[in-house]
């Protein structure tokens, strides 16, 4: 088995986003009257794409009210994209090296694509990725498949040469889901008992590049 793309996800994988999202579900909330979240609470609502957010956040069903709801979000988000939102430890040296090495690289968020591609421009890691994907890129977002299968199909590659890293049940699901080798990272927002079906775990950016070693990555 040949490891030749990298799949990752992003916020809790490569970015740590969550006080920059409190704020702007905060600021959404603001305009219901609602009551302010705590970044923990935040925490807890991430990893399933926008809509699914304000739902939470909201703890409505109303379309109208979530539809608002997202319009207030997205402006805000927008417009404070990277405010407080860092890279975690590690990550520009690991895509650096993977880059490389030869490695594919693609990104696999449920975060509204242009988005993705803000707040990654900011941090400076979008030259990194052949392809970036969001939750609304394609009729289906993880934990589905598709987005990942589709990715290596324009990749030109198959499964058994891809990896996917990410922080929650809905990647590593995604992974298994398409027959894909599976990195969890423990470091985001997702708990320990998400990431006990992964193929592999890692606590930190070096444990990864360890991973891809053993699973036949030459890394220069």
């Amino acid at each position: 088995m040949t490891i030749s793309v990298a799949l990752f996800d992003l916020d809790g994988t490569l970015v740590d986003s969550l006080d920059d999202l409190t704020d702007a579900v905060n600021h959404m909330l603001t305009g219901f009257g609602r009551q302010q979240l705590q970044a923990a609470q935040v925490r807890q609502m991430v990893g399933k794409g926008a809509r699914n957010l304000i739902q939470q956040a909201l703890g409505s069903h109303a379309p109208d009210e979530i539809q608002r709801g997202l319009a207030a979000f997205t402006e805000f988000n927008t417009l404070h994209i990277a405010d407080k939102s860092r890279l975690y430890p590690g990550v520009r040296e690991l895509l650096q090296q993977l880059a490389d090495s030869g490695m594919r690289l693609a990104v696999i968020s449920n975060k509204q694509e242009v988005l993705s591609r803000l707040i990654m421009r900011e941090l400076g890691i979008d030259a990194f990725f052949e392809r970036i994907v969001g939750g609304d890129t394609f009729p289906e977002l993880k934990p589905s498949p598709l987005p990942l299968l589709k990715v290596i199909d324009e990749f030109g590659c198959t499964p058994a040469n891809a990896v996917m890293v990410g922080d929650s049940i809905n990647d590593i699901l995604a992974g298994q889901r398409a027959g894909i080798t599976t990195i969890g990272c423990s470091w985001g927002y997702g708990n320990r008992a998400e990431l006990g079906e992964a193929g592999f775990l890692a606590n930190s950016c070096s444990d990864i590049i360890k991973i891809l070693g053993q699973l036949g990555l030459k890394l220069s």
